[in-house]
């Protein structure tokens, strides 16, 4: 039987196996607030936009910057795959690592407070959830039962109670609400203030809108799943990044028995994007997601899929055969998602243990 928050006297720092991810265009003063809570661990900044700009990052942070430069260097063809001038960039970050751990964050999120006025470590509620089990296959009404003060309620099977190992933590937001560009015009002054003291699996068979804005993932279980697509310049859509690799990512983990939790912990998110500008950005996608809704609810993959890698080269082949037919911009995304998968194998070769790429240039 797994262990319960309860037993677990303290959670770990995982400061030696957690790399934090941040795409940014612009100088990293938001690190400041986070300081007691980031500076134990490596950041890995992804620079989007002209990689002749100096980001200025705060002293004291252990921390590598990469930009497009860096990119082309190391990936060198296969560098198509990383998307330009969308923070869909930050997956690069998740190739190079070569920690267990994923935390990215943007650099428009700002540490949160729950309603006693105390700041919110959203780091450390990644952490546990993430070293605790998912209830994919059988819903809990006390949401995670495995959070200290909670338990399974009457009727949950016996033979279910072990749970499923998490592969994925979404993190939720206040003040600015994660709106797509008509409901940004329609509330413009809305904002969340509900602070909900709850952690929940996603069911099995059920997909969800995943925000890349404050999200942990376990790379070594789902790493090669998690690519923001092709996204922003040179592209008919934005904006769809994340919710482009949550949707391949749910898929995968439901073949696969992982689970992925959502809820805690909250980031505060400081600003609204424009949103005749995200309009632009979204305006195919706000179309074309009436069609891959239901394709990725439709999706099945093979027996023969017992890797992440496969998975995602069989689900390439799906998009290509059934969405492409929708726009030819799918067919070239169908590509991408194999050349990601190449290159992340070159940087991530199996069995021993991986070199790590030559680093940034300074």
């Amino acid at each position: 039987m797994a262990e319960r928050y309860g037993s677990i006297p303290s959670t770990p720092l995982l400061k030696d196996e957690l790399d934090i991810v941040i795409p940014t265009i612009r100088n990293l003063d938001f690190l400041e607030m986070w300081r007691p809570f980031f500076q134990p661990y490596h950041l890995i900044i992804v620079q989007d936009g002209d990689p002749s700009k100096t980001i200025k990052v705060p002293e004291g942070f252990d921390y590598e910057l990469y930009n497009r430069n860096d990119i082309n260097r190391i990936l060198g063809p296969k560098a198509s795959c990383i998307s330009f001038k969308d923070s869909a960039c930050r997956c690069f970050g998740y190739m190079v690592s070569k920690k267990k751990y994923i935390f990215t964050i943007d650099d428009d999120c700002f540490v949160a407070k729950d309603p006693s006025g105390k700041e919110i470590n959203a780091l450390e509620q990644h952490i546990k959830n993430l070293l605790t089990p998912s209830t994919p296959f059988f819903f809990n009404t006390l949401y995670d039962p495995f959070r200290e003060g909670a338990d399974f309620v009457r009727g949950y099977p016996f033979s279910l109670r072990e749970g499923a190992t998490t592969a994925v933590s979404h993190g939720l937001w206040l003040n600015i609400p994660d709106y797509d560009a008509p409901t940004q015009l329609v509330k413009p002054h809305e904002r969340n203030t509900r602070f909900v003291d709850a952690v929940l699996t996603v069911p099995k068979g059920t997909l969800f809108p995943m925000c890349g804005m404050n999200l942990a993932f376990n790379r070594e279980l789902i790493g090669p799943a998690m690519y923001f697509g092709l996204m922003g310049d040179g592209q008919p859509i934005g904006r769809y990044d994340d919710m482009w690799a949550g949707w391949c990512t749910k898929v995968i983990c439901d073949h696969l028995g992982l689970g992925v939790k959502t809820g805690l912990p909250y980031i505060w998110h400081s600003k609204a994007s424009n949103p005749f500008v995200n309009l632009k950005k979204e305006y195919n996608g706000i179309f074309w997601q009436e069609e891959l809704i239901p394709f990725f609810q439709s999706a099945a993959l093979s027996k023969d899929c017992t890797t992440v890698q496969k998975c995602y080269i069989e689900l390439s082949k799906q998009v290509r055969a059934k969405l492409g037919k929708i726009d030819p911009y799918f067919n070239k995304l169908a590509d991408a998602m194999v050349t990601w998968i190449e290159a992340w194998d070159e940087l991530n070769p199996s069995g021993a243990a991986a070199e790590k790429p030559n680093g940034p240039a300074k």
